[in-house]
């Protein structure tokens, strides 16, 4: 499947809009839904950054690299559910494992805000010898984190003062791909909020029906919801693009 340019931000978020509306029509009812919808957003990231990144210098962050996973992360559904179904795929001893530590650090961290989550310096749950166990699956949010000096990162995560050179088109990337899907998502009247992913991964693994209920139209991840910006804001914002002129 191809992909817009992301160089018209406006045209790359109506084209996008339509192609998770057009998995959503086609979908709905589906299981593999929720695959459909993130394989679509992680692979129009990756697009979208590639065809505007052929000037600009290459990131330093790879797979193996944890020093930016202390972030506080917001997440779509989508991603939140098909990341569960990762760790629920992994072997049991495993999976238990990463269960048990996602309930403990959505315990720690619940009630920090940005800034004290850095501080804290506590790891995403899902990190072990600074490697992801669902790497290919990670976020958006982790994707669009990216930076030119994979130095600069590490004095941070140990208190230094350096400042960390970070890609503003990834997260101009990230941004529009992330909106997108929400505006898709919202359009069918499906819980399209963002979400705090150690909260919303808590709930998700230790709930088995909340992939059916989020399916059903229920939001599921309410207790995660993220309203640093209000859904009446988003949503204005979003019917203003799409009423825009091609």
């Amino acid at each position: 499947m191809s992909f817009p340019d992301a160089s018209n931000p406006i045209v790359f978020f109506k084209a996008m809009s339509r192609v998770f509306s057009l998995s959503l029509t086609a979908g709905r009812k589906s299981r593999n839904l929720i695959e459909e919808l993130s394989r679509q957003a992680y692979e129009s990231f990756a697009s979208g950054v590639a065809c505007e990144a052929q000037q600009d210098a290459a990131v330093a962050c790879h797979g193996g690299c944890a020093s930016c996973c202390t972030i506080h992360v917001a997440a779509t559904a989508p991603e939140i559910l098909n990341l569960a179904r990762k760790i629920r795929t992994l072997p049991n001893k495993v999976s238990s494992e990463l269960t048990r530590r996602i309930v403990a650090a959505d315990r720690e961290t619940r009630r920090l805000d940005q800034r004290q989550r850095m501080a804290s310096s506590l790891v995403c749950p899902l990190i072990e010898n600074d490697h992801c166990a669902a790497y290919a699956v990670r976020p958006l949010a982790y994707r669009g984190h990216a930076s030119y000096d994979e130095e600069a990162c590490r004095d941070a995560l140990q208190g230094g003062t350096a400042e960390v050179p970070v890609s503003a088109l990834h997260l101009t990337v990230r941004s529009l791909v992330q909106n997108a899907m929400q505006s898709a998502l919202r359009d069918a009247c499906i819980a399209w909020g963002s979400y705090e992913l150690n909260q919303a991964l808590h709930i998700a693994l230790c709930d088995e029906t909340s992939e059916q209920a989020w399916m059903a139209g229920d939001d599921v991840f309410v207790p995660a919801l993220i309203t640093d910006i209000s859904l009446r804001e988003m949503a204005e914002t979003f019917d203003a693009i799409k009423a825009m002129a091609a």
